[in-house]
């Protein structure tokens, strides 16, 4: 990200929220340039507008961070996940964590059964592309032929974790077995130190028909 843009986010960060006088003066940059790149960081869905009254006079238009702008500032989340693991690793069976992570796969595809109800196998995978990317992994499907896909993840948002703990690969198997209704065995992985994960499915005799 351009500099000057990381720096109205980092801004924004520290004060809550901020408008183009703040910023420009905060900056030492012009109103014209803090416009200029306000409206790039809202393009791009990064920025929340308000406007705010303050005594007599016209509302001034206040920029805070969403959601979004967030997640791109460094998290902990990846070393609070590696300790509450070895919490739990010291105090469960190795079957007990496995099943832990199977439980968690199964009710993520639980909350979407609706969304997969009734449809072909196909249409369940490009269903299951989706829910994978709400979840953070990058997907990609390849048809090998009627009843048989690959599927191809380039990036794990559990990668880190995984590294140290690859119990949690048996999360996005589960959600795949659970959403798909047959059997997934996974080929390919990253913590394995392959350039990414791959996951075969076949549906046998099924063929395309519902599942």
């Amino acid at each position: 990200m351009q500099d000057t843009r990381q720096q109205i986010l980092q801004y924004l960060r520290t004060s809550g929220q901020a408008d183009v006088a703040d910023l420009a003066e905060a900056l030492a940059l012009s109103p014209v340039t803090v416009h200029y790149h306000i409206n790039v960081l809202q393009r791009d869905g990064l920025l929340d507008i308000k406007s705010v009254r303050q005594g007599v006079g016209r509302p001034r238009n206040v920029f805070t961070l969403r959601d979004a702008a967030m997640q791109l500032f460094p998290q902990g989340y990846h070393r609070l996940s590696d300790r509450l693991l070895d919490i739990l690793k010291s105090r469960l069976t190795e079957t007990d964590i496995q099943a832990l992570f199977e439980r968690i796969g199964q009710e993520i595809a639980t909350e979407h059964a609706e969304a997969l109800n009734g449809k072909t196998l196909e249409q369940k995978i490009d269903v299951l592309v989706g829910l994978l990317g709400e979840e953070g992994f990058l997907s990609k499907l390849e048809k090998v032929s009627t009843d048989n896909f690959v599927l191809t993840q380039y990036s794990c948002p559990y990668q880190y974790v995984a590294a140290r703990h690859p119990e949690v690969c048996e999360l996005d198997l589960q959600l795949m077995n659970t959403a798909l209704g047959i059997p997934v065995t996974r080929g390919a992985c990253v913590v394995h130190g392959d350039a990414a994960c791959t996951f075969h499915i076949t549906s046998g005799h099924n063929g395309g028909k519902h599942v």
